[in-house]
Formats: structure tokens, C-alpha cells, sequence
């Protein structure tokens, strides 16, 4: 009875464990996009890594930065064992606690701390930065595994043989080395493991435009999980159990060998083997690394563009790169505030971004960004329609510093088989009856956006009664929202897993494409018309490729390229004019009609003080159970 109970606890343990993994497993072979139906058996999300360039690129690195993080790290620990054995017990313990706490340490901590270091150092971020901060974190797992081992050698054999005339490194090779190498070989495929998982310390010092698996996993997820980076996530997973495995069987027979006396030509034999075996995997990592990733390759003719997730067609890149001779480094972000914290920490990190409306005022007021020569932009002169570019005036004096690239409204999108009555204001979204059913934006200015507007305030307020009113009233919401998000309200909506979402006006136009139950509506309460545009960082070091990237984006065939992609609308009137769906073409979700704009306001930077309410009340909110 004991025993039954004992299995089924540790099958239910397994179960919580690993059901999560298998059944990402199965959606990599999920035909559909969506996760809440089955469209029949694939291989094309897998097929499709094979296409990306990004996530080889990615790959790549990864591999070619454990390799080398690896190697390193084993040298290192091993060296440090061997040397260790020589001090008293006491030293040998002093020693291994310190070299240990990268491992106890918070992986949170350590990164940030060798982020500091580095910039103090004065190091530019990328693969030397990452690389650092692998073999940093890999020693100690290194020592884990040989040190145990190097305690149980005899050293009586190693003073033997130099006492019949062998040189140290010698009789160290031929007596020491082969007792302690399935040791060593387990402990460099574990740090080669851990190297290959890690993200939070890899996040922390990497720089703009250098990318592993995990942190390209990780802001591929930000914009909406896609099927691919199931299957990625999948192959990563077999090999991270492979790598394990494989160190726990040569783990077990290190111990084996402890345990019995075994000759030394069947060590010898079986470690040539073993060296033959992952000197050619290591050869294999190298050639993938040197021949796709972007660690040994330099580029001069540049541009390091920072833009929002799903915010351009892939294809753009390439026709730019093609045209231009350009390489360009493009990186994501999620939301104003993480894009903002990238650019205040290093101005230089990327020449051109795409903030919105309110932090283009803010980095202005900052000056954080650079003034633009029109001359050297004459698609952009000739093509953004003027009404636009006056709205962008509100924020940016005489548009010196922007150049207008998609806008649009904020509203709610439903799904009219779950929603049975008309949607015309925001107090649906407090409607008890829609409870685990309603989707909100995860934006500071957004949800405020939603809950101000619902009162009769204006977007911009900074009346504190008015502000803790609406954080009353969001705190007093959230046990009916499912969740907060961005992007992937989104895939939630296409899936049917909510009734009810707030979202921006381009990405509903996308949702009604895959999914003709969805409607849209700006509430007759009024919301928000933004506008993100092109600025150049005020530290930006190509500033040159900059001004042709953002002219070549108001080019009309690569905006209406870009508009048919994102969805959102395009401020570009000869872009306009080339939608040949009439559709579209007079939608007022894409372009929306005067009446529509006559209720909303555009987001204005409200200063630190109100910056800091809001972020005040943000806390509460979330915090609230």
C-alpha cells in the first residue's frame, strides 16, 4: 500500500512536472496557429526554423557561445581542483564557498551585477560581455563535478612518476588526467547545459542586436506566442535531456571506477573514445557557429534599428538590405517604457527607433533624441499626409524630431457569439456577467486610459482624486479580467478564450481577418488615437543609414507593404492610394471617420511627478487580489 501511494504521488508529481512540456510538444505539431483547437498534423513549424535567419542566427550563437564558455570554464575548474589539493582543508572549503556563489546567487542578481561591471569597465555589450558572463557562471559547476573526483586520486601515483624522471605536466597527463576526465567531461557537459539555457543572465549583458536562443525565445513570446517557437522550444528540450542524460551516465561510471580497480589502458581506451566523440561535436558547434551566427562577423555599413513587435514586413529588411548595401541589426521591444529604459542606460545601442506619441515628447524634453534633416528625406516630405504630421506637431514643434509611421485608435474588440448585447461603452468591461472573460491591455497609460475615459476625465490627466478614482475602479475590475496583455490579446481573441478585449485599432483588423466573429468599437466615451514615429537616438552612430532607412519606410510600395502586414493605419496618402481592397480602403477600423476622431485625444508626456502617480497607482492595481 505504502509503495502504491508513493508511485502515484510521484506520478502526479511528473505529471505537473512535464504535461506543461508535452503538450507544448504536440502544439509544434499543430497545424492551426491557434492553441485552443487542433487543424491536423505538421512538420511546417519545424520546416520554418529552417527558414528563419534570426532564430539560426540565434542558434548559432548559442551553440558557438557554450562552446567556448565550456572549453574555458572547464580549463579554469579543472586547473583550480587540481591546485586546490595542494592548500589545507580549511583554504579548500574558503575557496569553493566563494567560488560557489555565482551558482547559490540569485541568477538575477548576478546578472545585474556584471551588467554593472561591464559598464563601469566601459565594455560595449555583445558577445565578449555574454561570453564573460557564461564562463563566469560555468566554473562552479565545473569544480561540482571534478572536485569530488580529484579527492579520491591517489597522489602517491603522480610523485611516483615524477620520481622516475617525468616532467609535472607529464606524469600529471599520463597518472592524474585519466582518472579525473569522466569527471571533467561531466562537469563541461554540464556547464555546456547550462550555457545553452540560461536567459536571465544572458538578458542582462547582452547588446542590441546579439541575440541567444532563450532571449530570442523570449521576445518572440512578448509579441504573441508563435507555433514555431513551440517547435523550437521543443528541440531545445531533447537536447537539454540528451546533455543530461549523457552526463549522468558518465557521472555514474566515474563512480563505478571508484568503486572497483579498473586498468588504466581500459581508461585510456575509453577516454580516447569519449574525446574522439565530443572533439567532433565541438567541430560541428564551430562550423555552425562561425558559418551562421554573428559572433566573427563585422560589419561597418550599419543601421541598429529598435522598432515594437510585429511592427514591420520581414521581407522590408531584406529589399532594404538588397537596395542599400545596409546591414541592418533589428531588435524588439514591447512597450514605450522598455524601449525608454534601453535608450536612457546606452543612447548609442540602436540609431533608429519608434516610440509613441507621449514618449517621443518625453525623449525630446530629454534630449534624448536627434534632430532630422527633411532635406535628406524626400519620400517622407512628399508622402505623409500633412494632417498627420500636424497632429505630430502636438508633441513634437515643428516635427523635427519624428516622422509619423502607423497610428490608430484604442478599443474593445468582442467576439459577438459571446457577447449578446450592444458594445458601445466601456462599462461593459465591468459587466460581472463577463467575468474571466475580458482581456486588458498590460499598459500603465492604456488601462488608466480605459478607466478615465469611462468617467468623463481626459487621458491626460493628472488630478489625483481623478487618478485614484480610476485605480479604484481598475482595482474593483480585476477580479473579471482573465488577464492582462499586449500583444496577446491578440491570439487569445482569434481562439475564442475571451469574450471581451481592449486593443489597439490594427491589430483588430488583424483579429477580424482570422476570425470573422470579432467586431471592433471605439466607445462613445472616447479613447485614444495615437501615432508612433521614426526618431533617430540623439548618441546614434549611423546617423547617415538612419535617415535612408526611415526615408526608405515612407517610400508609398514599402508602406503599403508595411500596412498590409501590421494593419495598423499608415499616415503615407500615396501608400493609401495603392490599396487595391476597397474594403480596407474605407474601413473605419483602418482609417477612422472624423466623428470617431472627434472623441478621442492624443497621449501627451505629463511630467515626472504625474509619471510617478501613475506608476504609484499601476503597483496598487496589480498587487490588488
Amino acid at each position: 500500500m505504502k509503495k502504491t501511494i508513493e508511485k502515484i504521488y510521484m506520478g502526479i508529481i511528473l505529471v505537473f512536472m512535464y504535461l506543461p512540456i508535452v503538450t507544448m510538444i504536440i502544439l509544434s505539431f499543430n497545424s492551426s496557429k491557434s492553441r485552443a483547437k487542433w487543424g491536423g498534423f505538421t512538420f511546417d513549424w519545424y520546416l520554418n526554423l529552417a527558414s528563419d535567419s534570426a532564430i539560426i542566427n540565434a542558434f548559432a550563437n548559442t551553440l558557438i557561445i557554450a562552446l567556448i564558455s565550456t572549453l574555458v570554464a572547464t580549463v579554469i575548474g579543472t586547473a583550480t581542483c587540481v591546485a586546490m589539493m595542494g592548500l589545507h582543508k580549511k583554504s579548500r572549503s574558503v575557496i569553493m564557498g566563494i567560488t560557489n556563489i555565482p551558482m547559490i546567487n540569485a541568477d538575477i542578481v548576478t546578472g545585474i551585477s556584471l551588467m554593472l561591471l561591464f559598464r563601469f569597465l566601459h565594455f560595449n555589450a555583445g558577445f565578449i560581455t555574454v561570453l564573460i558572463a557564461h564562463i563566469t557562471f560555468n566554473i562552479p559547476y565545473v569544480m561540482l563535478s571534478v572536485m569530488p573526483r580529484m579527492k579520491t586520486i591517489n597522489p602517491s601515483v603522480y610523485e611516483a612518476a615524477l620520481d622516475l624522471g617525468a616532467q609535472p605536466f607529464f606524469a600529471f597527463r599520463k597518472t592524474v588526467l585519466p582518472d579525473l576526465m569522466p569527471a571533467v567531461i561531466a562537469g563541461a557537459m554540464m556547464a555546456f547545459t547550462m550555457s545553452l539555457d540560461d536567459f536571465i543572465i544572458t538578458y542582462f549583458t547582452k547588446g542590441s542586436g546579439f541575440d541567444t536562443l532563450s532571449t530570442k525565445i523570449y521576445s518572440e513570446v512578448k509579441r504573441g506566442i508563435q507555433p514555431e517557437i513551440y517547435a523550437l522550444s521543443a528541440i531545445i528540450f531533447i537536447i537539454v535531456i540528451v546533455l543530461m542524460v549523457s552526463s549522468r551516465q558518465i557521472k555514474a561510471r566515474n563512480l563505478a571506477t571508484t568503486k572497483k580497480e579498473v586498468s588504466y589502458a581500459s581508461r585510456k581506451k575509453l577516454d580516447k573514445k569519449t574525446i574522439l566523440i565530443l572533439a567532433g561535436a565541438c567541430a560541428a558547434i564551430a562550423v555552425v557557429g562561425i558559418t551562421f551566427g554573428g559572433v566573427f562577423k563585422t560589419e561597418d555599413n550599419q543601421v541598429y534599428v529598435y522598432n515594437w513587435g510585429e511592427y514591420i514586413d520581414p521581407e522590408v529588411i531584406t529589399m532594404f538590405e538588397e537596395e542599400t548595401g545596409i546591414k541592418v541589426i533589428y531588435d524588439e521591444f514591447e512597450s514605450n517604457e522598455i524601449m525608454y529604459a534601453k535608450i536612457a542606460s546606452d543612447n548609442s545601442a540602436y540609431d533608429v527607433i519608434c516610440p509613441s506619441d507621449y514618449m517621443i515628447s518625453r525623449m525630446i524634453q530629454e534630449g534624448m533624441l536627434k534632430e532630422l534633416d527633411w532635406e535628406e528625406l524626400p519620400y517622407a516630405s512628399a508622402n505623409i499626409d500633412p494632417n498627420y504630421l500636424e497632429s505630430a506637431a502636438s508633441f513634437d514643434e515643428g516635427n523635427r524630431y519624428a516622422v509619423p509611421n502607423f497610428c490608430g485608435t484604442v478599443g474593445i474588440l468582442y467576439n459577438k457569439t459571446l457577447v449578446d448585447e450592444p458594445v458601445t461603452s466601456w462599462d461593459i468591461l465591468w459587466d460581472e456577467k463577463y467575468a474571466g472573460q475580458i482581456l486588458m491591455q498590460d499598459s500603465v497609460r492604456d488601462a488608466f486610459m480605459v478607466s478615465l475615459a469611462r468617467n468623463g476625465y481626459s487621458i491626460n490627466s493628472t488630478d489625483k482624486a481623478e487618478l485614484e478614482q480610476a485605480a479604484d475602479d481598475l482595482v474593483a475590475q480585476k477580479p473579471l479580467v482573465q488577464a492582462y496583455v499586449i500583444d496577446q490579446v491578440r491570439d487569445k481573441m482569434i481562439g475564442g478564450e475571451a469574450a471581451l478585449g481592449v486593443i489597439y485599432s490594427g491589430e483588430a483588423l488583424y483579429t477580424q481577418r482570422e476570425n470573422t466573429d470579432l467586431e471592433y468599437v471605439v466607445p462613445e466615451e472616447g479613447s485614444n488615437v495615437w501615432l508612433d514615429g521614426w526618431c533617430i537616438t540623439r548618441d546614434a552612430k549611423h546617423t547617415e543609414n538612419a535617415l535612408k532607412w526611415i526615408d526608405f519606410m515612407c517610400r508609398e510600395d514599402i508602406a503599403l507593404m508595411n500596412f498590409e502586414y501590421v494593419t495598423y493605419t499608415t499616415p503615407n496618402l500615396k501608400a493609401q492610394e495603392l490599396i487595391e481592397d476597397e474594403t480596407i480602403r474605407n474601413s473605419t477600423v483602418a482609417f477612422p471617420d472624423e466623428d470617431t476622431l472627434s472623441r478621442c485625444e492624443v497621449y501627451t508626456y505629463l511630467g515626472q511627478d504625474a509619471d510617478a502617480l501613475y506608476n504609484e497607482l499601476w503597483k496598487k492595481i496589480k498587487a490588488a487580489d
